[in-house]
């Protein structure tokens, strides 16, 4: 196993439970828009290359898109100290094999006519890098580091505050 492959399985283990991610773009103007979107197959063993969303066909989104396919998206799971910032390269797609492939009936809140919506498109982000921070110390170590930094006047120094990954070529 290479070092790429052991990083997306790192990559897709750390986001596989959280079910939203900031998926942002750059318009063509350079200004830079983010917005919540659901994450689809995300299984390490089944990884086909690409982190998928469904999208309507005329949203921001897809119109910033064409013009830029650089992307970045961030996960966070608070909970269990999980941060994530993934960089990649999005591409629209309107395959109808992998729209039925990932299709889930919540998504009828935004697709009213499911697979057969006329607007419907898919988005996938092939990852080329990503920053990592994972399980930070407990509570309680922290804590005592804050005193410690507080009676020494000193500041607190992380270890290893992220962790990057090159995931792409």
């Amino acid at each position: 196993m290479n070092s790429e492959t052991n990083g997306i399985e790192k990559l897709l283990t750390m986001i596989r439970d959280i079910k939203f991610t900031m998926l942002t773009t750059v318009a063509s103007d350079g200004t830079i828009h983010s917005r919540p979107m659901g994450t689809l197959k995300t299984d390490p063993e089944n990884f086909e290359g690409g982190l998928w969303f469904f999208s309507r066909k005329n949203s921001l989104k897809n119109d910033e898109l064409k013009s830029d396919q650089h992307v970045n998206l961030v996960y966070t799971d608070p909970d269990k100290k999980r941060y994530v910032s993934v960089c990649g390269w999005a591409s629209i797609s309107e395959d109808k094999k992998k729209m039925k492939e990932l299709w889930m009936n919540e998504l009828k809140s935004w697709f009213p006519e499911g697979l057969n919506d006329p607007e419907i498109s898919l988005i996938s982000v092939r990852p080329e890098s990503a920053e990592i921070w994972d399980a930070p110390p407990g509570k309680l170590i922290q804590l005592l580091r804050f005193v410690k930094s507080t009676v020494t006047g000193k500041p607190i120094h992380q270890k290893n505050e992220s962790e990057h990954i090159q995931l792409g070529h």
